[in-house]
């Protein structure tokens, strides 16, 4: 199960904590806030992960670029 099917499940019972009487609203809440920050250091790790990825293939692709073209840029005529 990935991070994100996991935290989705465990909202999932949150929510039927609380419809069924066996959890504090107020808890419930503090709990899904806590939830929504580890979505979004999750998200915010997957974007790094992402922009990391496609510098790597910019630059593989610069390099490449060069050595065809005589060691010059597109961008630097």
């Amino acid at each position: 199960m990935t991070e994100i099917a996991e935290v989705k499940s465990r909202l999932q019972e949150l929510a039927e904590s609380v419809l069924n009487g066996s959890l504090d609203r107020a808890d419930a809440a503090v709990v899904s806030q806590v939830w929504n920050i580890y979505l979004r250091a999750v998200a915010t790790e997957i974007k790094v992960r992402e922009l990391d990825e496609l510098e790597e293939r910019l630059a593989a692709l610069e390099e490449g670029y060069a050595a065809t073209n005589g060691g010059r840029h597109a961008w630097r005529t």
